[in-house]
């Protein structure tokens, strides 16, 4: 049997992957999308132990003007239910329902820090002003889901009034560019309220970025059935558009100049045109360059010496529980998303300089020094915990809840730990230190209750996506990020060095997220189909 060639051939079969696939197969291409894993959907996927749904990636979903109207346009029908959020410090818990609710939380920070009043009343005055220039960007449905063509109405009445607005609220947010760290520290001396408003964001997130989470929460819904019905509906849509997909497949070599790919099989792929929604250090570290033309082989090795140099941003360590609590318990105490601090202290240096002077003199490190370090990090940081039976209760079996509770983590520290042999018991002392600090603070009665418990690492993000360093938003922002992270050129996010070859996903711009990733997914399909009509 010969070499099958395909019009597109996508790698990656996350939500980047899966959205240019999609409009690909409907523009009429001959496609195929390919997956190292069994399931599509990369982070945006649910999965079932024990009878109890969880999320293996992201725990809920914001439409940012960019999922809804692709699910409309697309024609695909996906049952939501709103993903309300909470925000706890210590005994103080505050549910989140509408826009009103940012002076509740300026008054929950007021009475936890009663003498930084003033600093509170800056950084709310910041964040209310970050949300109305997120009215502005996201104040009409995106144009990339638009046929402008035919839609003559949208062009004369929405966008082009809506256009200088744009311009001139992106001005605004490249200001707010600035590491979320350093702006805190300009308007608030003090530090515990400094890390409890940063604390939960990656290292170096830009301003703007973090600080519209606030908006964001309004805006998170859920699918019900679990995150991943998203990745599935779309997955189901290819194959209606007659879109081929393989899964369990790793591509391990590709040539650019004779245009195709192999497989971990030996199986050789033929393409027309290539989008890259994977790992981007991959995709440099095993594209052949040997026939390109000297401008492109150079332009392709800079690139992949600036990519190689870079590093992924953090990633995330997630203990899943089963207990044998009904629905009801959960649901008094916080919402089915809920951003918990169990000390207003905050985590000072013990999260960034400590844990980085500990991993640059790690030879010198003893296991007593990690467990120390460890104990104090668990107990000043903040939780991310989701509880999907509180957004969809047939999630979960009867009068039991499953929880999720996650935490930042640092990749390095989980690969020292793994090559000194004793990732195990580490990952066991994290479990069980999480499960005492919430049965100490916000769910009193859980510790006596959990049925079952298990973990995903760095370490396991990294071995199931692929993704350098265990990242799940791509770069991080401590060093220059390598990819473009201007909204206003997002469509050149998509290039690569390669005229037949595009790029999409969490790596392809920063900050990433579905929102992003969805984005790029379908600026690649739009350019190749362009490139099929000229």
């Amino acid at each position: 049997m010969g070499t099958v060639k395909y019009d597109t051939i996508i790698v990656g079969g996350g939500i980047a992957g899966l959205t240019s696939a999609v409009y690909l197969a409907r523009a009429g291409q001959k496609i195929l999308l390919i997956e190292k894993n069994k399931e599509f959907g990369g982070l945006v996927n649910t999965f079932k132990r024990d009878g109890f749904h969880f999320e293996a990636g992201v725990r809920a979903l914001e439409s940012a003007g960019i999922i809804l109207p692709m699910l409309e346009d697309l024609g695909i029908e996906l049952d939501i239910v709103r993903s309300k959020v909470s925000v706890g410090i210590e005994n103080e818990i505050l549910s989140i329902e509408d826009i009103n609710s940012i002076s509740e939380y300026r008054n929950l920070l007021l009475r936890l820090y009663p003498e930084s009043e003033e600093e509170i009343n800056n950084f709310i005055k910041t964040m209310r002003k970050i949300m109305k220039h997120l009215d502005v960007l996201y104040g009409i449905e995106n144009p990339v889901f638009k046929d402008l063509k035919k839609d003559k109405g949208y062009i004369f009445k929405k966008l082009l009034p809506w256009l200088p607005k744009f311009i001139f609220t992106v001005g605004k947010i490249n200001r707010l560019n600035m590491p979320i760290e350093d702006y805190l520290e300009k308007i608030i001396k003090n530090p515990s309220l400094r890390d409890i408003i940063s604390q939960h964001f990656f290292k170096g997130t830009p301003t703007f970025f973090a600080l519209s989470y606030f908006s964001l929460y309004l805006d998170y819904f859920y699918p019900v059935g679990g995150v991943g019905k998203l990745a599935e509906v779309i997955r189901d849509k290819i194959l209606e558009f007659n879109g081929e997909l393989k899964s369990s497949t790793t591509i391990k070599e590709i040539y650019a100049q004779n245009q195709y790919i192999v497989d971990d099989k030996n199986i050789k792929y033929q393409y027309d045109n290539l989008i890259w929604a994977a790992d981007l250090k991959t995709f440099y570290n095993i594209l052949h360059t040997e026939d390109l033309a000297e401008k492109i082989k150079s332009e392709f090795e800079r690139t992949r010496v600036k990519m190689l140099e870079s590093y992924g941003g953090e990633s995330v360590f997630t203990l899943y529980l089963e207990v044998g609590q009904p629905l009801e318990y959960f649901k008094n105490i916080a919402h089915g998303h809920f951003f918990y601090t169990p000390s207003k202290i905050g985590l000072g240096k013990i999260h960034r300089s400590e844990l980085s002077a500990m991993l640059k003199n790690w030879k010198n490190t003893d296991k007593t020094d990690v467990f120390n370090w460890l104990d104090r990090f668990l107990k000043l940081n903040t939780y991310e915990i989701s509880i999907p039976g509180l957004k969809d209760p047939d999630l979960v079996p009867e009068n039991k809840t499953g929880v999720i509770v996650s935490f930042l983590a640092d990749y390095a520290l989980f690969e020292n730990i793994l090559e000194d042999g004793w990732y195990d018991e580490f990952i066991k002392k994290i479990e069980t230190t999480i499960i005492n600090i919430l049965s100490n603070s916000a769910y009193p009665e859980i510790k006596d209750k959990i049925l079952n418990r298990f973990s995903f690492t760095p370490i396991s993000i990294k071995n199931r996506t692929g993704s350098s360093e265990g990242a799940i938003v791509g770069w991080t922002f401590e060093k220059p990020v390598p990819v473009l992270n201007k909204i206003q050129k997002a469509d050149k996010a998509i290039l690569t060095p390669i005229p037949t070859i595009f790029q999409a996903g969490q790596w392809a711009y920063s900050p990433a997220g579905v929102p992003m990733s969805i984005l790029t997914g379908k600026l690649a399909a739009d350019r190749i189909c362009k490139l099929k009509r000229s």
